[in-house]
This record gives structure tokens, C-alpha cells and sequence, in this order.
């Protein structure tokens, strides 16, 4: 016969309490017909013990009586009243018969054979007694040796009696410990068998319990490169292909977002380098001088411009590591004329707002991709100015860690609310703090940074101690960290890419 494996968690379940139950049920029924056993051998014992303790006793009681009325029996023997004799002898028969009785009930319960002789040995004795006491010729000292040799007899019995019971009593204690031994061997014996079940059932119901888990994690980082394949019962099995469907789907729906993105990216480039042009060749006069008002108007085009053009790179840069096929073009440059670079292109907005730069940039030649770092500054310096008032402070520095370029941006604003902390970094997430610059950004400028940072291999942080202002550098708000390991000339370059 085939035995059917379970289809459902349900019954999987089931099954598994049913197989974990049964040894316990098992050894429950057991320890409680052992229980009934001794239950009911140690209440024959009690009541045996109780019976022949009574009975002994009336019969103790009637022998002596019986005793009492035949010394009275022989007293008014020569009397001269025969009623007298006649209620003494009355007496006497009626404490006989308990007598009797008596032996008869102790001749009903459980013995052995030496008690059954001393009992068919009293009731001839009682019978000699009986008959000779009114006969002819009897004795007064004749029937009394009888009667003590009954209360000999008598003592013998209870004696005995007494004996037997405590061996019952003896038997019954080792039939107890007997009986504990068992049962503690027996749970002894079922407790490993029934942690073996219970593993191998956490087994079958935690495996895919885990590989839904690890699906779900995968799922929720954005990772949808890994097919997903859920064993269990049928009905895991079903939600494990729901999974699947729905990791399906989402990478559709990603691939088809990065592609609006690129699309979308490369079609605004072009208008926005006629822009750029128009712009450039107004500020250089190719169509006629232009008086100071037009100056400025024509410097906050193509500072706008410029910001513009970022928002477009770093959708680009977003979605070309999405779909993974960004690429790091190394190179050797200086760092210093980088950062003054892009400081100029903020230079209206700096001056415009009077912000306070404070600079600290080491003369250090790097290798690395020079439009993928300059992507990382400008980000990071476009977010400080975006969130210091008017009248603040942004603080820049870049000096050597050991074999690490570290990068460092601080702003006097009011930093990052903790609740935002651990997703500042992942796309189109804009914290709740207010923004203090006049266009709102797409939220994926810090995600950029992070993938261009880790691309070089390096990592960024948010510096939480000197968040709260450290005096001789940080002006108090958010203070973000960029660790960059140096390239040597023959290092090559590798990609590291993350989703987040």
C-alpha cells in the first residue's frame, strides 16, 4: 500500500501533530492502565488489611466474652434458679455464633493455607466447646483450656495475617518503584524519538517557509535576477509560483521604467544643448552686447540650465546601473581643480544667497572616473545648497586616509531626521524636512552618489557624530562621508553595482 504524502501545509501540519502526539498518547495510556493497575491492588490490600483487622478484632473480642460468661456459666451452675443458667448459656451462645461468624469472614478473604488450618483447627475447637459445656461431666477447667488454646490460635491467625499483609504491602511498594522505572525509561525512550519528529516536520515546514523568506528579502531589495522555486506542499508550491509571477512582473515593470528613463533622459538632451547654446552665445555676445540686467537674466538661464542638465545625467546614470550596463572610464587627474569646477557652476546660487564656504582640499592626483566623481560632488554640493539657509555655512574637504580619498560635505541646515537615516540613499525618496533652495529636486541624487561610489569601490556615509556640529569642521546639519580607495597606474578598473 502507498502511503500519500501530505498536499497541503495544513495537513502537513496535521500529520506531523498527529505523529508528534502519538508516542506522548501512547506512553499517557500506558503510565494510566500501570496507574489503575496499582490503584487497584494497593485498595484490595487496604481493604483486606481493614477487613481481617476487624474481623480479628471481634473475633478477639467474642473469644474473650464467650471467656467471661462460661466462668459465669459454671458459677451459677448449682444455683437455684435455671433461668439464670439458662440466660448466661444464652449469652454465651449468642457471642459463640459472633465467634463463628467472625471466622467465617475472615475464612472468605484472601490467605494462605497455614491460616486455613488454624481457622478449620478453631471452628473444631469452638465445636468441642459448644458440646461439652452443658454435657454431663464437663469441666470447668477442661473447657477454659480450650478456650485459651482458641486465643492462642486466634493470635496465631492474626498474627500470620498481619505478616502477609505487609509482604502485600512490600510487593505493592516495589511494584510502584517497578512501575516508575518503567515509565521513566519509556519517556526517556520516547523523547528523542519525538524531538526526531519534530525536526524532521520543522524541516519540512521551514524549508520553504525559508526559500519564501529569501524570495520576499530578494524581492524587496529589488533584486529580480534569481528565479524563484518554492518545494513544500502544494499549496506553498502555489505561492511559491506567485512569487515567481510577481518577480516577473516587477522586473517588466522596471526595465520598462529604466527605459521611459533613458528614453525620456536622451530626448530632453537635445533641446536642452540648444539651450546651453543659445545661452553661452548670448553671454559672449555673438548677437549684440548685453546691458547688466540682461547679464543676469541670461547667468540664471544657464545656471538652470546647468542644474537641468544634471537632474538629466543623474537619470541616466540612475537607469544605466538599473538595467546594469554602466561602465567606469578611469583616468588621472587632479582633485582640486575638479572641486572649484563644480563649486563654480553653484557660484550665482552661493553668492545670490551669501553663503559661507568653508574649503579644505589637499593637492591629490586621482585616479579614478573623473565624470562619475564629479557626478558624486555635485549631488552632494547641490543637496547642501539646497537645505542651507540664507547666511549659512557649507564646508568641503578632501584629504588622504591611510590608502583612502576621503571626500567629506557638511551644510549648516537641519541635517536629516532620523526616521529618514536608512533611506536616504535609496531612489526617489525625499525625507520630510523642508527644502530650503527654490526647485525641488527628483530624489535620486543621493542614490547616484552611492552606485558612482560604489562603483570605485568605495562607500558613503551619513556621519551621525558630527551631524551635531563638531567645531572644527562640521556646521552643524547633514555631514556626508566619501571613502575612495586609490588606483594605482596598473589597477583596472571594476564595477561594482548595487541596486539600491
Amino acid at each position: 500500500m502507498r502511503i500519500r504524502r501530505p498536499r497541503t501545509l495544513l495537513s502537513l501540519t496535521l500529520v506531523g501533530l498527529g505523529l508528534v502526539t502519538l508516542p506522548l498518547l501512547v506512553g499517557v495510556g500506558n503510565a494510566m492502565l500501570k496507574l489503575n493497575e496499582l490503584f487497584d491492588e494497593s485498595e484490595t490490600v487496604v481493604r483486606a488489611s481493614l477487613e481481617s483487622t476487624r474481623e480479628n478484632e471481634l473475633a478477639s473480642q467474642a473469644l474473650s466474652t464467650m471467656r467471661r460468661y462460661v466462668a459465669q456459666y459454671f458459677l451459677v451452675a448449682t444455683a437455684a434458679d435455671p433461668k439464670l443458667r439458662t440466660d448466661t448459656l444464652g449469652f454465651y451462645r449468642e457471642h459463640a455464633a459472633n465467634f463463628a461468624s467472625s471466622l467465617e469472614a475472615l475464612r472468605g478473604q484472601e490467605h494462605s493455607d497455614t491460616i486455613d488450618a488454624q481457622l478449620d483447627l478453631l471452628d473444631s475447637m469452638l465445636a468441642v466447646v459448644n458440646a461439652t459445656l452443658t454435657s454431663e461431666g464437663s469441666t470447668r477447667d477442661g473447657i477454659e483450656e480450650t478456650l485459651a488454646a482458641m486465643a492462642a490460635s486466634a493470635n496465631t491467625v492474626k498474627t500470620i495475617m498481619r505478616d502477609d499483609i505487609d509482604r502485600r504491602m512490600v510487593a505493592l511498594g516495589e511494584a510502584t518503584r517497578d512501575a516508575q522505572g518503567s515509565l521513566a525509561w519509556q519517556s526517556a525512550a520516547l523523547l528523542p524519538g519525538t524531538l526526531i519528529l519534530v525536526l524532521i516536520f520543522a524541516l519540512l515546514v521551514g524549508r520553504p517557509m525559508r526559500q519564501i523568506d529569501r524570495a520576499i528579502r530578494e524581492l524587496g531589495k529589488g533584486d529580480f535576477s534569481h528565479p524563484i522555486a518554492v518545494t513544500g506542499p502544494n499549496d506553498i508550491e502555489t505561492l511559491g509560483r506567485q512569487l515567481e509571477w510577481l518577480r516577473i512582473r516587477l522586473a517588466e515593470t522596471t526595465e520598462e521604467k529604466n527605459k521611459f528613463l533613458r528614453h525620456m533622459s536622451h530626448e530632453l538632451k537635445t533641446p536642452l544643448a540648444n539651450i546651453r547654446e543659445g545661452t553661452e552665445l548670448l553671454l559672449d555676445g555673438a548677437v549684440g552686447a548685453l546691458d547688466r540686467q540682461q547679464q543676469e537674466v541670461t547667468g540664471i538661464l544657464r545656471e538652470n540650465s546647468v542644474k537641468l542638465q544634471r537632474l538629466i545625467e543623474n537619470l541616466l546614470t540612475f537607469s544605466a546601473w538599473q538595467a546594469k550596463t554602466a561602465s567606469l572610464a578611469i583616468s588621472e587627474f587632479e582633485l582640486k581643480p575638479l572641486v572649484f569646477s563644480v563649486l563654480s557652476q553653484h557660484r550665482l546660487v552661493i553668492s545670490s544667497r551669501e553663503i559661507k564656504l568653508k574649503l579644505d582640499v589637499a593637492p591629490i592626483k586621482v585616479r579614478a572616473d573623473e565624470g562619475k566623481l564629479r557626478l558624486v560632488l555635485e549631488n552632494l554640493l547641490s543637496n547642501a545648497i539646497k537645505f542651507t539657509p540664507e547666511k549659512g555655512t557649507i564646508a568641503l574637504r578632501a584629504q588622504m586616509d591611510g590608502g583612502e580619498l576621503v571626500i567629506e560635505v557638511a551644510d549648516s541646515g537641519p541635517g536629516i531626521a532620523s526616521e529618514d537615516t536608512p533611506r536616504i540613499f535609496e531612489a526617489f525618496y525625499q525625507g520630510r524636512r523642508l527644502q530650503g533652495g527654490p526647485v525641488g529636486g527628483t530624489g535620486i541624487g543621493l542614490s547616484v552618489v552611492n552606485e558612482c561610489v560604489q562603483a570605485h569601490g568605495g562607500t558613503v556615509v551619513l556621519d551621525d557624530e558630527t551631524c551635531s556640529g563638531s567645531p572644527d569642521f562640521s556646521p552643524g546639519g547633514a555631514h556626508f562621508v566619501v571613502r575612495l580607495p586609490l588606483r594605482r597606474a596598473d589597477d583596472r578598473p571594476k564595477l561594482v553595482v548595487s541596486n539600491g
